[in-house]
């Protein structure tokens, strides 16, 4: 059953550009599997927010909980490097990812409700608390906990594709064994204290070595977004994913 998922997942993913006429493109995402009944899932109380979602706050019967990263294009990553404002290539990929990751996890739920499986369907954003900033349900922590990568210094998820893309998430009652959780770091600061150039690539100077501003940050957003009015909601910036070594691929060699 889990390569008949990866191959559901997979072939959408591949074939959404054309059925959709989308102006962007992804490579092949990536998939990790966590535990439902894994602790650590209880720890995003504390990390997080107390009023962090758990696996089975979704689907009582959940016994799996499946996350995956699309990673842009490397024409979109390319694109975002100059200005101050993000591309309208980046701005178009958020927008467009993020129906694709609403419009598989559908696909997903019913393909699965045909062969007598569930699962359900959690948006890629605009689950949080608009005065917090904080979301009840973080693809990017549920990732780590899947194995799928580890946090750079960025505060985004590193994976083997790199960290420019998007990531989804959604649990099922499909048993399928855990992926191995990565040891060590995937961010070469936090590995070998070297590197830091996403701190030096924001251009709201909301992130630092020590700490993140997530007010700022979400400054630049809003600016991004009406910026990037005529084109739908798009309150991201994303310049500090992109040129980095950790861009589309892990940096670090193990």
């Amino acid at each position: 059953m889990k390569t008949k998922l990866e191959n559901m997942i997979k072939e959408y993913v591949e074939n959404y550009p054309k059925n959709k006429d989308t102006k962007s493109k992804w490579r092949e995402p990536l998939i990790s599997y966590a535990d439902a009944d894994d602790k650590e899932f209880y720890t995003l109380k504390e990390i997080v927010s107390p009023t962090h979602a758990l696996p089975k706050d979704f689907l009582q019967e959940a016994t799996t909980v499946v996350t995956y990263f699309i990673p842009f294009d490397e024409s979109i990553v390319k694109s975002n490097i100059n200005d101050k404002y993000s591309s309208k290539e980046w701005a178009l990929a958020y927008i467009e990812t993020n129906k694709l990751i609403f419009e598989l996890n559908t696909f997903v739920m019913n393909e699965l409700k045909k062969i007598g499986y569930k699962s359900n369907v959690i948006p890629a954003t605009h689950n949080f608390n608009e005065k917090k900033l904080i979301s009840d349900w973080s693809h990017r922590h549920v990732a780590v906990i899947a194995g799928l990568g580890t946090f750079g210094l960025n505060n985004m998820i590193i994976t083997e594709k790199g960290c420019c893309g998007r990531v989804g998430s959604f649990v099922t009652d499909i048993k399928i064994n855990p992926t191995s959780k990565i040891k060590g770091e995937n961010c070469l600061y936090k590995s070998m204290n070297i590197c830091k150039k996403c701190v030096d690539r924001c251009v709201n100077d909301a992130l630092k070595i020590e700490s993140f501003n997530r007010y700022k940050c979400y400054e630049m957003c809003l600016d991004n977004d009406r910026y990037h009015s005529h084109l739908g909601l798009m309150d991201i910036c994303g310049k500090c994913l992109v040129d980095l070594p950790c861009s589309t691929k892990n940096p670090i060699n193990r």
